[in-house]
């Protein structure tokens, strides 16, 4: 028997007319209140007052401070994957070493303990369940279980990628597993989480920092890149992999952070990994092949602009969907 949802804790509601990352909370206890907003990033504190008394507003942005922050448009971009290619390969991994070995330790931890204890809907325990231990299988499930626990309560922390923690266990976890199960080297994982991680971020500014367009795809090609340049890939392979990746599974949408976006998780990690079998294999999608375009940085741009652009409607209706009302304020 399924359980009803709890009550509504507080009512909520669309806010018109502001941009895609905005939340203001307004919180009353007797005479007393407060507000505050958070605007333009995730940690992004811009106004607090309490009882009608700004205690703290920030500046406005300026002008070149926000089109440094707003995703660019296909070209504009400074990352592109033969550069963080190039960087992987020579970068002296004592300047980022102590980050991605923090990344290894605490994203390792959470998925160890998804994995060891029941939390939300136990995806990744269901894949070791059901289809084996097999090192794709375990790939998945771990990246899985790293959300399973952190998506229903689980307080230890992660090392995120473009501002979720998410899509900071998606890009390492499945290449921290191919690394230990193929007993690479050490230097040759860090070199490989440092694609995923440039991947992914390439990806995510194309589409900005909040979007329809979830971001366990683009944290997920990230990761086949990890994958395909850990097992020797260069550019061409690496590159085949990212574009398989987001020709493939580009549709799924985001709706919020909740236990399924384990299984989200699970379906984008197994859609790249099918994506590095095809181009390790020497196939890949072509140009023409719906937003597929004629290079890596093209199909990103493309897909990066259906993100951004065409699914701006399909966020605010998903929100709509949520809050349970309308657009004209109507009960579906």
């Amino acid at each position: 028997m399924r359980r009803l949802p709890e009550p509504a804790l507080c009512p909520a509601s669309l806010a018109e007319g502001k941009e895609s990352l905005y939340i203001e909370a307004r919180l009353f206890a007797g005479s007393e209140s407060s507000v505050a907003v958070i605007r333009g990033t995730h940690t992004g504190l811009s106004f607090l007052s309490k009882n009608g008394k700004t205690i703290f507003e920030a500046e406005a942005p300026r002008k070149a401070e926000v089109a440094a922050a707003s995703p660019s448009g296909a070209g504009n971009d400074e990352l592109n994957v033969r550069d963080i290619l190039e960087f992987a390969d020579g970068v002296d991994l004592s300047l980022v070493h102590d980050l991605l070995s923090l990344q290894i330790k605490l994203n390792t931890a959470i998925a160890d303990e998804g994995l060891a204890h029941h939390y939300g809907v136990d995806v990744g325990r269901t894949l070791l369940e059901h289809r084996g231990e097999d090192l794709r299988t375990r790939a998945e499930a771990r990246a899985a279980a790293g959300s399973d626990a952190r998506m229903s309560g689980c307080s230890m922390p992660v090392v995120i990628n473009s501002g979720s923690g998410n899509q900071g266990m998606t890009v390492s976890l499945p290449v921290i597993e191919y690394a230990k199960s193929l007993m690479l080297p050490e230097e040759k994982l860090y070199r490989a989480l440092i694609v995923s991680n440039l991947v992914a971020i390439h990806q995510k500014r194309q589409i900005g920092r909040l979007s329809a367009f979830c971001g366990a795809v683009s944290a997920a090609a990230g990761s086949g890149a990890g994958i395909s340049y850990l097992c020797g890939g260069g550019y061409e392979e690496v590159s085949d992999t990212i574009v398989n990746t987001i020709a493939t599974i580009g549709g799924m949408v985001c709706d919020g952070a909740k236990p399924s976006c384990a299984a989200k998780i699970a379906s984008a990690v197994d859609a790249a990994i099918l994506a590095y079998d095809m181009s390790s294999s020497g196939r890949a999608f072509v140009s023409g092949d719906g937003l597929v375009k004629g290079d890596v940085e093209a199909t990103i741009a493309s897909v990066g602009r259906m993100g951004r652009v065409g699914m701006k409607g399909t966020d605010e209706e998903i929100l709509t969907i949520m809050i349970d009302k309308k657009k004209g304020g109507e009960r579906p």
